[in-house]
């Protein structure tokens, strides 16, 4: 029992690293949109606003067609 324990404890710790590493890529994505020309911001803006969730989504169909 002590190990199937431990083992959903690393998968689901796995799972929150994947959505800690994307929201910190996502976080610097829009601290560098302040670095290009105003007319590129708003559009720089948005690609960086994607949540995880849409991301894994959109990951998954991809994965899915392969």
């Amino acid at each position: 029992m002590h190990k199937i324990l431990m083992v959903c404890i690393v998968f689901s710790m796995a799972g929150c690293s994947n959505k800690a590493v994307y929201d910190n890529i996502q976080h610097n994505n829009r601290r560098e949109c302040n670095t290009v020309p105003p007319a590129q911001y708003e559009a720089c803006i948005e690609r960086s606003n994607k949540s995880y969730e849409e991301y894994k989504r959109e990951r998954e169909a991809v994965v899915e067609e392969d």
